[in-house]
């Protein structure tokens, strides 16, 4: 670990279990967790198993990494609603929404993230770890008077708690978990208050808890003891990668970015068009209007071969007409799937090639998700 990265609340924890750590966002986080021997214990196994873990069983994720920033005051969730994308009026207080931080003057997406609304005075937002310190700078220039945005980034520990069995988990610990999908709870944990959505970044049924940034290393342990009779394994931010793949989620920085707008990712459903205001609000409606010259699709691989971020996408002439955003393996399929950037007169069931080492591996255009879970979030 070089000595200007950040670490989260469990770092300890991870280097016990023998977690391969690397830089995420500027945090040296657990990629996957390999022991020398696989014994059953909570953190052995590696992304097959951590990935097989959370769409059998349950897994629990360390995603203290992720941003927290509050928004406080009279207004300040009419303040949320005038600048982020989505609209905020769709939900209720105890709700979350998935919404975009985008750029006024060229639609592009600074971040996504989730907003927790406490209510019309108190908006929590959980950004992506490399861009808080931007978003709560450009939510800080526009606030108005009486509107107070604070950068929480290292007050709170975030943990996914993720897979069929994840209910079982909490309920062991006495926590909520019949609320629906997009709200929470705040319930107790150690005399200290402990935020429980039903959220995630898997397509499993699953929670993330929202910690005192100083009792997540007991409350990992707890839910680790607590998911001890279901299987539970400690996953690394490797199968959280391949899980979101295989559900089609984008990640920023590779199918939402600057130079890629909710539009091309196909993301305007996470975008409130008939609110008056939001920032890129104009140049988007007038792309929208335009049409998109790429859109963001699924490939899924005819030949044996694996997608990777920026690898060239040809017809079967060779020409250029798009590029990979995101790919992996499936270990849910055993073949590679992706996220590319196409020419907009693609379509599903389109055959494309990519260069593979040399030689034109066939992908076909697909619709995700590429796999389908047997419950939502």
């Amino acid at each position: 670990m070089t000595s200007d990265l950040l670490t989260s609340p469990l770092h300890a924890r991870h280097v016990a279990l023998g977690a391969k750590m690397s830089d995420f966002g500027g945090w040296d986080m657990p990629i996957e967790y390999r022991l020398e021997s696989d014994s059953g214990e909570a953190g052995a196994g590696g992304v097959l198993k951590e990935h097989a873990a959370v769409r059998e069983q349950v897994g629990v994720f360390d995603v203290s990494h992720l941003g927290k920033a509050s928004v406080t005051g009279p207004g300040a969730a009419a303040f949320v609603n005038s600048v982020l994308a989505n609209d905020l009026q769709r939900i209720e207080p105890g709700q979350a929404q998935y919404t975009l931080c985008c750029d006024d003057a060229t639609g592009g997406v600074v971040d996504d993230l989730i907003a927790y609304l406490n209510g019309p005075e108190d908006v929590f937002l959980i950004p992506n770890a490399a861009n808080t310190a931007e978003v709560v700078r450009r939510l800080q220039a526009a606030a108005p008077d009486g509107v107070t945005i604070e950068n929480r980034h290292r007050d709170f520990g975030v943990l996914a708690v993720q897979g069929p069995k994840s209910a079982e988990v909490l309920a062991e610990l006495g926590l909520p978990t019949d609320h629906d999908y997009m709200s929470f709870a705040v319930a107790a944990f150690q005399d200290a208050p402990l935020t429980v959505c039903r959220t995630g970044y898997t397509g499993e049924h699953g929670y993330e808890l929202v910690a005192p940034w100083d009792k997540t290393e007991a409350l990992w342990d707890a839910l680790i003891a607590a998911g001890e009779e279901f299987e539970i394994r400690a996953c690394g931010l490797g199968a959280r990668d391949t899980l979101r793949t295989e559900m089609g989620y984008p990640l920023h920085g590779q199918d939402l970015s600057m130079d890629i707008t909710p539009n091309m990712a196909r993301a305007g459903w996470a975008v409130g068009w008939k609110k008056p205001a939001f920032w890129g609000r104009e140049v988007l409606l007038a792309e929208r209007e335009a049409g998109a010259k790429r859109l963001l699709r699924g490939i899924r691989a005819v030949d044996r071969a694996i997608p990777r971020a920026h690898m060239v996408v040809n017809d079967a002439d060779g020409k250029q007409i798009g590029e990979v955003t995101s790919g992996t393996f499936s270990p849910s399929l055993r073949e590679g799937i992706g996220l590319a950037l196409l020419d907009r007169d693609l379509t599903e069931g389109d055959t494309v090639y990519l260069d593979v080492r040399g030689k034109a591996a066939a992908f076909t255009v697909v619709k995700p998700p590429f796999v389908v879970v047997r419950t939502r979030g």
